[in-house]
């Protein structure tokens, strides 16, 4: 979809990812401030806008260091009077709960909105993490949504849910909600213009202590009453009719699955679908269940439905079925095939396709196939560091701590030299305590957006105590690994921002000794690296060398011709140097030949391969040799 569409002022039907749904949500809502930090599966909604906040004077739009800072960047618009947004990642709202927490009891001025998105199968994330239960332990109303259109409607919802009750407002997607494809009916939009305000007309303050957070939270749970009694009578909750004394409730994406799984079973019950899930709409519930004998809870991830359901329930004669009882797992996302086999066991009936022999011949076909792992792209700087490292700790004993990033596919085949990957910034936190106990070498790596995201508190933490370890900082100017978005270190953004320097960074922070080396210099930056690690005390390598994608993106708009490499067959003699422990996907072997050969289409002429080839076999298609 195109971005005109976005911004097209008229009401009509349009294409939309459910995130780019969201983006529009937000602009016809009149935010005037969102801020985001890049993370799948929400990362179209921070792409949108950043393209619209250029199309738009009036809406502010900023990447931050991290999910906590653009949280509070948005609370703090929206105590001072105008609309704020900001979305996240499921593990993102961890970094952010503290601010979030609070807000809970402080309240806002204008609305703001925080939609997070959880990620079950763990497809982009380190965990199946289930957002849902944040919103009852912070006291914030939470709605989820199952279509694209649903998402579109429901961030405007939200936003007018928020400044009805001065409230954050939650909303709960996940990976196939943001990612599905659908036409969207959207509204006219009307934005306002974007004045500065004066504080003296807020006439509140945000701030919790005491008998003052006991106060804002018994104000919490008041509002939360009154919500619950709007929910009864929201849109967002939807109940198909159907036959029988068994009903169906469901919530987010499994409710489009449950309507596909009854059609494949030609089965007409009834369905409550549930799209305000914090607090939960009572009354709506127990109508539905009154004359059922059982009800089917379909839900992803934990039961937090299910255990609601039940506690509601209690003392009537209903039967739940669901995850308590066996009959839909706890791990993975949900699809048609597993849902159809769920309400096929529980009513006792034959399904009408043997899913489970689909899954087994799949399996078989899958044996056959070579194994493909994920793999750096061409020319990215992150290959050249890592052989650069290999060499220089090679036959030595240390333990590798590794960091969120591109560089996490570091602990894959066929590197596997990561001892430890958790979060973001951990690497750093595990290294000092590690360094107390081991006598290996401890080294740590983390990428330069990951370092302002969470590391610099552990780097503070790591010279203050005088901790023994290697921190190796690959610097490629980009949040690389969720689609090139810029970071604290990058010199562009949706505005003018100022580019932070992390070597100037790291040398505030009393550190003694850093080197920066030069990524794309595999072989000169082996004994650096050795000499860093030798070091008693922290040491800083900050390996630089830019993002192959982002690079060569500029490249292109610019004009600039992007030159291959060659193998010279009369020079190569097949020593195969230039795949063994560097696995550049423009490489790959001529079966005729039994030469090297570069795929040019792949190939961005870094040159790296060339410096590792003992007899300099390998050129610049552009005329360039390496020496």
């Amino acid at each position: 979809m195109a971005v005109q569409d976005i911004i097209d002022p008229k009401s009509k039907k349009t294409f939309m990812i459910g995130n780019q749904a969201i983006a529009r949500g937000v602009l016809e809502s009149d935010v005037k401030v969102t801020a985001f930090f890049p993370g799948s599966p929400t990362n179209e909604i921070l792409d949108t806008l950043y393209i619209l906040s250029g199309e738009f004077e009036d809406l502010k739009m900023e990447v931050s260091a991290n999910e906590k800072v653009a949280l509070e960047t948005a609370a703090g618009a929206a105590m001072a009077g105008v609309r704020g947004f900001t979305s996240m990642k499921s593990v993102g709202l961890n970094v952010a709960s503290d601010t979030f927490f609070t807000l809970g009891y402080t309240g806002v001025n204008a609305g703001l909105v925080l939609l997070i998105a959880d990620d079950p199968h763990a497809h982009s994330s380190q965990s199946e993490q289930d957002g849902r239960y944040y919103a009852e332990a912070a006291h914030v109303p939470m709605l989820e949504p199952s279509s694209a259109q649903e998402a579109y409607e429901a961030v405007k919802y939200a936003f007018e849910l928020s400044e009805k009750y001065e409230v954050l407002s939650l909303i709960r997607t996940t990976t196939r909600v943001n990612h599905q494809s659908s036409n969207v009916e959207i509204d006219e939009l009307d934005r306002t213009t974007s004045e500065k305000k004066s504080w003296k007309d807020v006439h509140k303050k945000f701030y919790t202590l005491g008998a003052k957070a006991r106060k804002l939270k018994e104000n919490s749970l008041n509002k939360l009453e009154n919500i619950q009694e709007d929910f009864e009578e929201s849109s967002l909750n939807r109940v198909i009719e159907g036959e029988g004394t068994t009903g169906i409730i469901t919530s987010g994406v499994s409710f489009l699955h449950v309507q596909e799984a009854l059609q494949v079973l030609d089965l007409d019950m009834p369905v409550l679908k549930l799209g305000t899930t914090y607090p939960l709409p009572e009354n709506t519930i127990m109508d539905f269940v009154d004359g059922l004998e059982q009800v089917i809870v379909v839900e992803e991830l934990m039961p937090y439905l299910e255990d609601r359901i039940t506690q509601l329930a209690k003392g009537s004669e209903l039967e739940i079925r669901g995850k308590r009882s066996g009959d839909f797992g706890m791990v993975g996302e949900y699809d048609v095939p597993r849902i159809v086999n769920g309400i096929s066991s529980i009513l006792e009936i034959d399904s009408p396709k043997d899913y489970d022999k689909f899954v087994k011949k799949a399996e078989e076909l899958k044996e056959i196939l070579p194994k493909r792992t994920p793999i750096f792209c061409a020319g990215c700087p992150h290959r050249a560091t890592l052989w650069a490292l290999q060499q220089a700790i090679k036959d030595k004993d240390y333990v590798f701590n590794n960091d969120i990033g591109c560089y996490s596919m570091f602990l894959l085949e066929p590197y596997e030299i990561t001892d430890s990957l958790l979060c973001m910034g951990s690497s750093l936190g595990l290294s000092s305590g590690m360094q107390h106990v081991l006598d290996e070498k401890v080294i740590a790596m983390i990428g330069d957006s990951t370092l302002f995201h969470a590391g610099l508190p552990g780097l503070v933490n790591a010279v203050h105590n005088q901790h023994d370890l290697t921190l190796i900082v690959l610097d490629n100017s980009v949040t690389a690994m969720t689609g090139q978005q810029p970071n604290p270190g990058s010199d562009f953004g949706p505005d003018e921002v100022t580019e932070i320097d992390i070597e100037s960074v790291v040398k505030s922070l009393n550190v003694e000794k850093v080197k920066k080396i030069n990524s794309f210099q595999p072989q000169d930056n082996v004994d650096d690296i050795v000499e860093m690690i030798e070091y008693q005390g922290v040491s800083v390598i900050i390996s630089e060398g830019p993002c192959a994608l982002y690079h060569d993106r500029l490249k292109r708009k610019q004009g600039e011709p992007i030159i291959p490499n060659r193998v010279d067959d009369d020079t190569c003699r097949s020593i195969y140097k230039c795949v063994r422990n560097f696995y550049c996907p423009a490489i790959e072997l001529n079966m005729d030949s039994s030469h090297t050969e570069i795929k040019k289409d792949l190939c961005d002429g870094c040159m790296v391969c060339a410096k590792l080839c003992p007899i300099n076999a390998i050129e610049s298609t552009g005329g360039e040799k390496d020496e």
